[in-house]
């Protein structure tokens, strides 16, 4: 690609392209980093540079870029039927059987009680709006209008749309929206390494927060509170690792007050974790399962929502008198995405793409404890599956993280990117995720973390110049 039209391809971008989570300041100041291609975990972009992507974009491209047998599932689906819809009972081959290879994939893979029923839209935001709405209407089925708060965690990330964006609990993503919605609470973030008091144990830790649990539904009334909406393993927030004992507590709890359990499987589910669903890896019993980003390993936007039979029974046993369910997109069960969706599947089951994510990830986070787990501004590395975070802070002895604003994660991330590694700087904690494709080999992971290794090393009088201030 000449200069020329380079140049003029970041002009169109800065005055005809609104990016999403993006400060407008600093994109018109400096303009885009803009990919052309990419292959297996390899990105290129427009200035000639290839990087290894250990982020999968957005926690998605789970079987790698530039799968010809996606492609070809596409094309062939859309020769076949380019569109059809779910209203009214329409239906089409590639979404029913894609439904039900979802029900066989969590009954054998998840060790959770049988889903009833899939629901399809486009999002992972949608997915958790979906959920968000069930809630509000099996209960309004079951003539308990006073049962609707549902409690979402500080830290947690559940999406950006009105509602799901209000069960995300991340300040950042409400300011200025006038968010969040009335009705959402929030309990603690499980985050032991941050948020555990000097002396405490992991199990005094996990003993604190079902305390504070029990408090919160005590202080709202348990006749109010329709739901509890929780990640496996918080991504966005800081990959939070549950701590011991954490979720068999919270459900106890649950189940004590009548409370249903949204899953929020979006990130964690199809493999991330070295486990088929992080339903499975926490033996979580989920009244509904949100599924999106590997669903289609990102080729295709694609969510599924997967209801229990608790909800099933009730929606169908008032159907009658409820009229017809009123919720739904006009996307919801694409035939082209559940062809996507079921070819994506195949690739992961044919090349044992969840067996070589538990390897790998095992590999990846033994190789960054070892190259940068000493580092004086690195705190704590941790993980499950191919999903790790570094996280920084600006004294290792007593845990201080470094100050408001000074985002030591964002400018390691930025001589990552320099240096041919991308990894994702996250918007709660001081930490860089790594999440790369399930079908990443060992080698590359040597390369991407000796090139981060070296990043941090540049970075290093950056870093100590915001702790020193």
């Amino acid at each position: 690609m000449q200069h020329n039209s380079v140049r003029s391809l970041q002009d169109m971008d800065r005055t005809s392209l609104f990016h999403p989570l993006t400060s407008i300041a600093e994109h018109m100041r400096n303009g885009s980093a803009i990919s052309t291609s990419a292959r297996g975990v390899h990105v290129h972009q427009e200035d000639g540079r290839e990087l290894i992507d250990m982020a999968a974009g957005l926690w998605c491209v789970n079987v790698g870029y530039g799968r010809a047998e996606l492609a070809d599932a596409a094309a062939n689906a859309m020769r076949q039927l380019s569109f059809q819809h779910l209203f009214g009972a329409a239906s089409s081959q590639y979404t029913i059987e894609l439904a039900d290879r979802l029900l066989g994939l969590f009954r054998e893979h998840a060790h959770a009680p049988q889903m009833a029923r899939v629901f399809f839209g486009t999002s992972g935001s949608d997915a958790n709006d979906t959920a968000l709405k069930l809630v509000r209407y099996y209960n309004n089925l079951l003539g308990r209008p006073a049962k609707k708060k549902v409690i979402s965690r500080v830290g947690a990330y559940h999406g950006l749309n009105l509602g799901s964006g209000s069960l995300t609990g991340i300040a950042h993503y409400h300011w200025n929206f006038d968010l969040p919605l009335e009705g959402v609470l929030y309990a603690a973030c499980p985050h032991y390494y941050g948020y555990s008091r000097p002396g405490e144990s992991e199990a005094q830790f996990t003993d604190r927060l079902i305390a504070d649990l029990e408090r919160l539904i005590r202080k709202e009334g348990a006749e109010t509170i329709a739901a509890f909406i929780a990640e496996p393993v918080m991504g966005t927030g800081g990959v939070f690792l549950p701590p011991s004992g954490y979720f068999p507590r919270v459900q106890a709890l649950l189940d004590q007050h009548d409370i249903l359990f949204i899953v929020d499987e979006v990130i964690t589910g199809f493999g991330r974790l070295g486990e088929w669903f992080g339903t499975g890896t926490y033996s979580l019993r989920p009244d509904i399962v949100s599924l999106a980003k590997g669903l289609t390993s990102g080729y295709f936007p694609m969510s599924a929502s997967m209801v229990s039979p608790r909800i099933w029974s009730v929606l169908e046993s008032q159907s009658e008198k409820a009229g017809t369910f009123m919720h739904g997109y006009t996307y919801s069960g694409h035939p082209v995405g559940s062809a996507v969706a079921i070819a994506n599947l195949a690739v992961m089951e044919r090349e044992n793409l969840v067996e070589n994510a538990a390897r790998a990830g095992r590999y990846l986070l033994d190789s960054l404890r070892a190259l940068v787990g000493e580092h004086p501004y690195v705190g704590d590395i941790r993980g499950a599956g191919l999903m790790v975070g570094v996280e920084f802070v600006a004294d290792r002895g007593t845990r201080r993280g470094f100050g408001p604003g000074q985002s030591p994660h964002r400018i390691v991330a930025a001589h990552s990117a320099r240096a041919g590694v991308l990894t994702r700087a996250l918007p709660f904690a001081a930490v860089n995720a790594f999440s790369p494709p399930l079908s990443i080999s060992h080698r590359e992971i040597d390369e991407a973390i000796e090139r981060y290794a070296r990043a941090l090393e540049t970075a290093t009088p950056e870093l100590r110049a915001l702790a020193d201030a």
